[in-house]
């Protein structure tokens, strides 16, 4: 299951009938409306947001324009797709940055939505931006904690600074004293987090902001409890003021209403969102790609990006070298597969690619087992057959299968895939690129 599946495939299934007449009459798209209403309420968004959403597309929908337009299905998806961008915050939240350092971000959360992992994510893609993250343990209260914010401090190779059970406040303060002695840029605060909001967390939260002045405050909420994610983003930043909110879990078989909602109740920008366990899987949040993806009209500049932290340019200049001169061996192919584990999640990845969204049934997983066989078939071959996989005959075919632990079955599938990818690569070795000038690595 992909990020918001349920609500892409009913609102694909409005979109079919009304794309599929020429004209659209009041009655028509009015059926339509009601259709996308009862979608966006099973996806768990808000009922008031729901109200003015639909009320604003009918709004715009109803305009003689659309009406008589040649196009009204496409006129009405579009309107549709700049109201979802609009409800989402329009354009991508930056995270502010202190005019003198250290940057301080507090992170705060109830416990369980994944607080602590996504200070590690954070410290991760910051320094990947050039910065240099101090992480700061303040969650005094759950035991091994600070613990857990040590193992994934040394995970993302980033330094924590904690003062075992010291005021939270206090330790903040010192650690902000820390980052400045010691050159740090960012400070990352962890704080406590309970499993429901109550006024002694509260207080303890306000105390660090007015002791640290944090420059971001950001709340991270677990997307999969949809309204109540909305609940606890109100009540959060009814005392906290908050700056931004991080949504995890979205990879999840999530309804994704809380995606939809939050920004409109709590007026605070999405800035990031979680989307897997691994340190990497973080995203800045843009919401005129998530309305992409929502729709079904796939997320092209994410999966370059991907694509473009997955493959160096010397990589890519070098497999189109390969490609000019024919010389596209099992090696290279082998040097795909291994770019594509590090893009992440495959479903996710071919949720991202226009048109593709609605096509893979939602209980069905991208085959992942099927790159590590492929991987061992290949690294079961000689050097020589690797560089000229046609010397690999019925002899060989049986020994490479019995080597990697597969069938031969699986050697010729890959074979085969290997002569449909060098065919397909030949045939897109004239077209353009993919952002950038460059090539798309697979």
């Amino acid at each position: 299951m992909g990020l918001f599946s349920g609500l892409s495939e009913k609102l694909n299934h409005v979109f079919s009938k009304i794309t599929s007449r020429g004209k659209l009459t009041e009655l028509e798209i009015k059926q339509a409306m009601r259709e996308i209403r009862i979608a966006l309420l099973e996806a768990d968004v808000n009922f008031a947001v729901v109200k003015d959403f639909v009320a604003r597309v009918s709004e715009k929908a109803k305009g003689e324009e659309i009406l008589n337009s040649l196009t009204p299905g496409q006129q009405v998806i579009k309107i549709v797709n700049d109201e979802l961008i609009e409800l989402m915050g329009s354009t991508h939240a930056k995270l502010d940055v202190a005019s003198k350092p250290p940057t301080v971000i507090m992170m705060c959360g109830l416990q369980g939505a994944g607080k602590t992992t996504m200070c590690g994510k954070l410290a991760q893609l910051l320094t990947k931006q050039g910065k240099k993250p101090l992480l700061a343990a303040c969650d005094i209260y759950r035991p091994a904690a600070i613990n857990q914010l040590k193992v994934v401090g040394k995970s993302v190779n980033t330094e924590v600074f904690e003062r075992g059970t010291a005021k939270p406040a206090k330790t903040a303060k010192e650690a902000v004293e820390y980052a400045l002695s010691k050159g740090y840029d960012t400070l990352i605060i962890d704080t406590a987090g309970r499993l429901h909001i109550n006024d002694e967390l509260m207080k303890e939260l306000e105390e660090v902001k007015a002791t640290v002045n944090p420059t971001e405050i950001l709340l991270t909420v677990d997307s999969m409890t949809g309204q109540d994610a909305v609940t606890v983003a109100t009540t959060f930043n009814d005392r906290l003021d908050v700056t931004g909110v991080i949504l995890t879990k979205l990879d999840g078989d999530t309804r994704g209403g809380a995606a939809l909602s939050i920004r409109a109740v709590t007026g605070k920008p999405i800035k990031f969102c979680g989307i897997g366990e691994k340190m990497s899987d973080i995203e800045p949040f843009y919401p005129d790609r998530m309305a992409s993806r929502i729709l079904g009209m796939g997320d092209v500049l994410t999966l370059i990006e991907k694509a473009q932290d997955a493959v160096s340019e010397e990589e890519m200049k070098k497999m189109e070298k390969r490609l000019r001169e024919s010389k596209f061996t099992l090696d290279d192919f082998l040097v795909q597969f291994q770019s594509l584990k590090k893009m992440g999640n495959l479903s996710e990845l071919v949720s991202m690619i226009p048109g593709m969204s609605g096509k893979i049934p939602s209980n069905a997983e991208i085959d992942e087992s099927r790159i590590e066989r492929f991987k061992a078939i290949i690294q079961s071959m000689t050097a020589q057959e690797r560089s000229h996989p046609e010397i690999i005959k019925a002899s060989r075919r049986k020994r490479i299968a019995a080597g990697s632990g597969t069938t031969i079955q699986d050697v010729n599938q890959l074979l085969k895939q290997f002569d449909q990818t060098k065919d397909l690569m030949k045939a897109m070795k004239g077209g353009k690129g993919f952002g950038k000038g460059r090539k798309f690595p697979f």
